[in-house]
């Protein structure tokens, strides 16, 4: 992951939407046993914005951005399915997204608005997912991608995290920020339900 270092008054941003329990201590498990530093200091998520400079004066600003995308967001399901990798390119295994992709996507332009405080572009396009291993050996990449074929996930997206870097490396969580979009029409409710209907992590 490329960290830009922050000038003075300036912070590193980063915005998530994080994987609950129980495939959060899941993610968190297979990324450590894969000797993965970070898995320490980064709780399972999907980005929706990778790390970014900010203005220490613009916090505020940033802040009441996230709370008008949230507010314009209803809460949505993901589901995690599969192991893929960005090698050769990168050294990341990963869980993919098999539901939900489209919402994110939405959700992570809203928030790079380009007319809004979080306006950047991309390195690379977005690509939805949950880190399993990240620059470990070739070896280690390969033994979290197996164990990361036991996890199926299922749950509803319904807040982001705004965090911030720490000197440490590690990530303060700011602020949380829950989607509450308008109430959708009675079509949209089986889509909401469906998080739940599934029952307990299939391994």
């Amino acid at each position: 992951m490329d960290v830009p270092a922050p000038a003075p008054g300036q912070r590193v941003l980063g915005v998530t939407v994080p994987v609950p329990e129980p495939w959060g201590s899941r993610v968190r498990l297979v990324r450590a046993e894969a000797g993965d530093p970070l898995a320490r200091t980064i709780g399972p998520h999907i980005t929706i914005l990778p790390p970014t400079l900010v203005d220490q004066e613009d916090l505020e600003a940033v802040e009441a951005h996230l709370d008008a995308v949230a507010s314009r967001t209803l809460p949505f399901v993901v589901e995690l399915d599969g192991v893929d990798g960005f090698r050769p390119v990168s050294p990341v295994v990963y869980l993919a997204v098999a539901r939900g992709s489209e919402d994110l996507d939405a959700l992570q332009r809203a928030v790079r608005d380009e007319e809004g405080p979080l306006a950047r572009e991309l390195r690379f396009r977005f690509h939805p997912h949950v880190t399993l291993a990240h620059d470990v050996a070739p070896e280690a990449l390969d033994a979290a991608a197996a164990s990361g074929e036991g996890i199926t996930a299922g749950f509803v997206a319904d807040r982001l995290e705004l965090r911030a870097l720490a000197e440490d490396g590690s990530w303060d969580l700011l602020r949380t920020v829950p989607l509450s979009g308008p109430v959708p029409g009675p079509d949209a409710a089986p889509a909401l339900a469906a998080a739940g209907d599934d029952g307990p992590p299939r391994t």
